[in-house]
């Protein structure tokens, strides 16, 4: 439990208190935000606000996983690994880690090298299409492959059991498929998330809280250390991105908190918990299919006022606010569900 403080603290402390260097750096640098036509009017007010600011808490979040991760090994003798489905002690849990941890950066460096084309290089579109894809699929290629290699293949299934993907070929395609299609997905479900202010911050405290309570059920402090600076680092944040945002964490931060959602699911070894615990997440990702599958089907007609979802309340009239504490207490219901699932799904309790 004080590894969790601490992790908290670190991340929170180092958030906040960048706040006061970066966002005058990116004025000065006039990094500041681009307000597309296509977006709601009034969001023109917004315009210049200084973007990239997920620098704050991608440095927060490292610098506390660190620095709790070495504190917890040699001042409280905390083991942060944990037994494996096999209950044999071995290394793989700090390879998720440190996997985790390289995955979010390597999202979050696609989405800084898309921010800058976008703000410094003036060119509004960012990165294309298919570069942006391209970048992604080799991020979350490496990542699997990394798993794959260490032989992290072990998943708890709720109600079901643990699963060993490594029996033959079959169930390797099927790891394969199933993790390419959770990680790209799941990070470009969070991304879809960054659109209003404080919004992406204030749904991913609820997921990260709900894996620091998964990481006290299976006695896994490095599980818990992760969670904890996650959490540390988004409430840092929301202290300059609550409505009306001071800075916005542009795609550099989005994609990061992506990566990080996607390792907290392979740390906790059930990654397909991320559907109710990351609820909202997936109801953004569905409205954007639906709209755009409605709209070719129809030729121009639409299911929703504006996709993502939040932009359709958002035109509705409800205020960034609202939406924030709205979506925050439906994933929060979607995050409580997740962790009953492990609870009576996984550990029998």
């Amino acid at each position: 439990m004080v590894s969790i403080i601490i992790s908290i603290i670190i991340s929170f402390g180092v958030t906040a208190a960048l706040g006061f260097v970066i966002i005058p750096w990116l004025r000065k640098l006039k990094f500041g935000q681009t307000i597309l036509d296509i977006g709601p009017s009034w969001h023109k007010s917004k315009q210049g606000t200084p973007n990239m600011g997920g620098l704050m808490f991608i440095a927060g979040i490292i610098i506390s996983v660190v620095i709790t991760s070495l504190i917890a090994v040699f001042a409280l003798n905390v083991n942060l690994e944990t037994d494996d489905i096999l209950n044999q002690q071995t290394h793989r849990d700090m390879v998720l880690i440190v996997g985790g941890l390289v995955l979010a950066l390597g999202f979050g460096l696609v989405g800084f090298t898309d921010d800058f084309i976008k703000i410094k290089l003036k060119r509004n579109k960012g990165l294309t299409a298919k570069q942006k894809t391209l970048g992604q699929l080799v991020m979350t290629f490496g990542y699997i492959l990394t798993l794959w290699l260490s032989h992290n293949t072990y998943w708890y299934i709720p109600f079901v059991g643990n699963v060993n993907f490594e029996k033959n070929i079959f169930t390797a395609i099927i790891f394969w498929v199933l993790s390419f299609f959770i990680v790209y997905g799941c990070v470009n479900s969070v991304n879809l998330t960054y659109g209003i202010d404080g919004l992406c911050s204030s749904v991913t405290v609820t997921v990260a809280v709900s894996f620091i309570i998964i990481g006290q059920m299976m006695a896994f402090s490095g599980l818990q250390i992760f969670a904890g600076a996650l959490l540390g680092g988004v409430l840092g944040f929301l202290c300059w991105n609550w409505n009306p945002a001071k800075t916005f964490m542009g795609d550099t931060g989005s994609l990061f908190l992506g990566g990080m959602v996607v390792a907290l699911g392979y740390l906790c070894k059930c990654p397909i918990i991320l559907l109710p615990i990351g609820i909202v997440y997936v109801c953004e990702t569905m409205s954007d299919i639906i709209q755009i599958g409605y709209f070719k089907l129809t030729h121009g007609k639409r299911v929703f006022k504006m996709a993502p979802i939040h932009h359709h309340f958002e035109m509705c009239g409800w205020k960034e606010k609202k939406i924030c504490i709205v979506f925050s207490l439906v994933n929060l219901i979607g995050c409580a569900v997740g962790v009953a699932i492990m609870y009576y799904g996984v550990f029998g309790k």
